[in-house]
């Protein structure tokens, strides 16, 4: 049977997926407020974030290096949320963002297959550089390698550039120029990172939905937790089909030892808010 994207939509056909990929940048995030984070520590957050958020999400994101073997293995995520399963090898130094992403050559996506995985994820951070047709080829090879797999494809861009570029732009010029590759779903930065009002970040919204020809969602990076209910919103106007985000959903949570009941009081309320306005706002994705 060959997969759609209703293996990670809601019934309403919108998205409403949790990202749970970070590794040094978790790592990082953690160690703001525990002495000892080693990889114990990450599988159990994560396993955690799962076990918790999986009943109510319509996806779940996660790399191979942390808690994807246990996740499998213990059957925590229900039938109704779709595995994402990413396939990027990060450049990342300690503290620091993800400057450069490549295909994983160790990600075994005929493996992930047999796992009940539905989806695999690339990374692509994405410059007005000479590595531009290198990323446009890593693209393209990510979503053959998916396709060939039966599985599907979900590619994410995040933008760089010099000081003072023009960030809502790229964003635009990077979706047309990564979507077309033939990805199934679409991953990008909000626009104006959630800081600017609801029009503006519906008007570029617009302009993204212009060039991507497949359903799209946003991310959470670098926007404001409480602001990015509001974000999420403005982006579906603007013709998202929904949202696949990580710290906007779970950072309130990283200082609990163990983070269990603040998931519960906490994200588990906001994934809720945001399934409300994703099946209220957002476009389902056979419309797109």
């Amino acid at each position: 049977m060959t997969l759609t994207l209703d293996a990670l939509a809601r019934p309403s056909g919108t998205f409403l997926m949790v990202a749970m990929d970070q590794r040094e940048s978790l790592r990082t995030m953690l160690s703001e407020h525990h002495d000892d984070v080693d990889d114990a520590r990450m599988v159990r957050f994560k396993l955690a974030v799962a076990r918790e958020l999986g009943p109510y999400a319509s996806g779940f994101l996660i790399d191979r290096h942390y808690a994807y073997d246990e996740i499998v293995r213990d059957r925590l995520l229900p039938a109704s949320c779709g595995l994402i399963l990413a396939v990027d090898a990060l450049e990342q130094p300690p503290g620091g963002v993800v400057e450069e992403t490549e295909l994983d050559e160790g990600a075994d996506a005929a493996g992930a297959a047999r796992n009940a995985a539905v989806a695999l994820k690339l990374l692509v951070i994405w410059r007005d550089d000479a590595r531009r047709v290198h990323r446009v080829e890593t693209a393209r090879r990510f979503v053959e390698l998916a396709r060939s797999h039966g599985l599907l494809s979900v590619l994410e861009a995040v933008v760089r550039g010099p000081e003072g570029f023009d960030r809502e732009a790229a964003i635009v010029e990077a979706a047309a120029e990564l979507a077309a590759v033939g990805c199934d779903l679409y991953k990008c930065q909000v626009p104006t990172l959630g800081a600017g009002e609801p029009d503006e970040i519906a008007e570029w919204s617009r302009r993204i939905d212009a060039v991507v020809a497949c359903p799209w969602v946003v991310l959470s990076q670098g926007v404001d937790a409480e602001r990015y209910p509001r974000a999420v919103e403005a982006a579906c106007k603007g013709g998202a089909s929904g949202m696949l985000a990580g710290r906007a959903v779970w950072t309130a949570t990283l200082a609990a030892d163990d983070p269990t009941e603040l998931l519960r009081e906490r994200s588990v309320p906001r994934l809720q808010e945001l399934a409300e306005i994703v099946d209220a706002h957002g476009r389902p994705w056979r419309e797109k």
